[in-house]
Order: C-alpha cells, then sequence, then structure tokens
C-alpha cells in the first residue's frame, strides 16, 4: 500500500507497552527509554503505518479504535519474533564454546538481583561458559574497557560508554564510627554529615561515580570536604570510617556483607537511592554471549524484578540500623 512501511519490532513494542501504561512516562520506564524516545519511536509508527495510534492530550493517552483493532496482531507479531530470538540464542548457546566474563564488586554478590541474573543465563542457556571475576571500583570500569570483562554488576553511574541494562534500585546508608556522635541515631539527614570529611575514592574512579557516592556537590551548597587517603575497595573505605572518624555511604546491602562493631550503617532521610544495573560495551552489544546475556534481562524485566528501594524495615535486635538481606529479597 503507497505510504506504508514496515514498522520495526522495537516500535511494535513500545506501541503494546504505551496501550497497557496509556502513560508515556510509565511506558519508558518500562522500557528503559526517556519520554522524548518513546515518543518519537511512537510517532514514527504512526507515520510507517498511515494510521492514528493514540489520542494525546496534556491529561491523558487513549488509543485510537484503530490502534484497539491492531493491538492483536501486534502481539502476534512480536511474540513470534520473541520466539525466533530465543530459539537462535538456544541453538548457539548449544553450540559450545561460548564464554561469558561477570565482573562483581563485593556488594553485588550479595543482591537477588544479580543471583535471578545469573541463575535466568544458567537456567535457559546451559551451555554457556560463565567466569566470574570479583573487581573493585576501578576495575569494573577498566575491565570493560580493555576486554579482560564481557559484562559487570555495577552501580550507576558509570562514566563510559556502556550499554546500561538497569535491574533494581536500593537504598543507599551512611557509614560511621561506632565513636561518632551521630551513631546512636536511629537515622541521620544530610545536613548532620557534613562536619567531617568523606572518605576519598582513588583518582582512578571516575568523577561522576565519586560526586554519585560522595554526594558532591550536597543539596544545601555546603562543601564537601574529603580525607586525604584514597581507596578504591569497601573494605578500605569501611577502615577509614574507623580509624579517621570519616564518613561515607554505601548500597544498603553492604551493611550485611561487612558487619563491623566499629562501624554503624544508618538509612539517610534526604538520600536518594542507587540504581543496581549490568553493564557491557556498546561497541560489544550485538556479540554472541552479550545477546544470551540481554535476552535473559528482558526476559527478567517482563517478570518484574523489584524497583524500588527497601523501605526500613523493623528492628530486630538493638544493634540493627538497616533492614536485613533476608526481607530485602
Amino acid at each position: 500500500m503507497a505510504g506504508v512501511y514496515d514498522p520495526s519490532v522495537q516500535q511494535l513494542r513500545s506501541l503494546l507497552t504505551l496501550a497497557e501504561e496509556l502513560h508515556f512516562g510509565r511506558a519508558a520506564a518500562r522500557l528503559y527509554l526517556t519520554q522524548p524516545a518513546l515518543s518519537l519511536q511512537i510517532s514514527t509508527l504512526e507515520r510507517r503505518l498511515g494510521v492514528r495510534l493514540f489520542t494525546r492530550t496534556s491529561r491523558r493517552v487513549e488509543v485510537t479504535p484503530v490502534g484497539r483493532a491492531l493491538l492483536p496482531l501486534v502481539r502476534n507479531i512480536v511474540g513470534a519474533t520473541d520466539e525466533l530470538r530465543d530459539a537462535a540464542l538456544s541453538s548457539l548457546a548449544e553450540g559450545g564454546g561460548l564464554r561469558l566474563r561477570v565482573g562483581l564488586t563485593d556488594c553485588a554478590t550479595a543482591l537477588g538481583a544479580t543471583r535471578r541474573v545469573i541463575a535466568g543465563l544458567t537456567t535457559r542457556h546451559p551451555a554457556l561458559e560463565i567466569d566470574f571475576r570479583v573487581v573493585d571500583l576501578v576495575e569494573q570500569v577498566t575491565g570493560l574497557a580493555t576486554g579482560r570483562i564481557d559484562a559487570a554488576f555495577v552501580y550507576l553511574p558509570v562514566a563510559e560508554d556502556f550499554h546500561i541494562q538497569p535491574l533494581t534500585t536500593e537504598a543507599r546508608v551512611a557509614c560511621l564510627s561506632s565513636t561518632d556522635p551521630l551513631s546512636q541515631r536511629a537515622s541521620v539527614c544530610l545536613a548532620d554529615l557534613a562536619d567531617r570529611p568523606m572518605v576519598s575514592l582513588t583518582p582512578q574512579v571516575p568523577r561522576a561515580v565519586r560526586d554519585f557516592w560522595s554526594v558532591d556537590p550536597r543539596p544545601d551548597g555546603v562543601p564537601v570536604r574529603y580525607t586525604a587517603h584514597e581507596v578504591s575497595r569497601v573494605e578500605s573505605l569501611l577502615s577509614a570510617v574507623s580509624f579517621d572518624g570519616a564518613r561515607a555511604f554505601l548500597p544498603a546491602v553492604a551493611a550485611e556483607l561487612y558487619p563491623r562493631p566499629d562501624v554503624r550503617y544508618l538509612p539517610v532521610t534526604d538520600l536518594p537511592p542507587c540504581t543496581f544495573a549490568i553493564a557491557w560495551p556498546e561497541a560489544d552489544r550485538d556479540a554472541p554471549h552479550l545477546a544470551l546475556l540481554a535476552d535473559v534481562c528482558r526476559a527478567l524485566r517482563d517478570e518484574g524484578l523489584p524497583t524500588d528501594p527497601p523501605a526500613p524495615g523493623p528492628r530486630t535486635d538493638p544493634d540493627a540500623s538497616v533492614p536485613s538481606l533476608a526481607e530485602r529479597q
């Protein structure tokens, strides 16, 4: 038909998601797109098909009668495409010889999202060989950039040209010495923490990463001071907290991984959560072993990995300052 052009599968997937959500913001979040990118996908699809699929106002989004009539066919097309991709990837993995080198920080190893991705890989693609490598904040970036690892479980931001697949979000906690006057509180706010320096991360850690984990700049504009000693591993960071009286922020799971009598982990009432993700080089995103990883991430995303920061749980003992790992999973 004149004026009608073939749509892409991504555009059809965007159509289905927006039809379910009827909200550009929520649909874009599900697809891991920006809202303008999703709007462009939909408008391009409408131009290619020559029909109006949605009516939009400042208050609401509705599927047009033509759009509703096309939805069953679109579901069949997207479903068939997914089945084709899954069959091809399974055949590829069963052929053997594929190895995926995955970098993990200590914190990443304890998260349920990590285990679900790895379990999904081993279940869906049992012939894929997975090689785990424990890395620090520097090695997770340099390892990806130099090809020593193929993918890494990371906390955002990652200041390099990587493909990012967000998995879940998690609260950040303040790390204080047990002798710190604030350590006996149930929680703190950012302003409470301004009187002592933050533990300094080594310059090899990307600046955006350092600024995020130090909350620099602070919302109130108070300058952030840093220790002279620089670290790249959590154990060294906690030693600086304990012996130097400095402060730091870590993912909440650190309280389970690094229980120490000399360090307290406290919720921060006005600190946004961190995003846990898996990353791989953008230039390698079509490599067979990374296609298998992307396939599993998409499937788990559709099943519904947790996306909200863990809510503070009830204290189970006098020393508890954050919810337990079991409570968060």
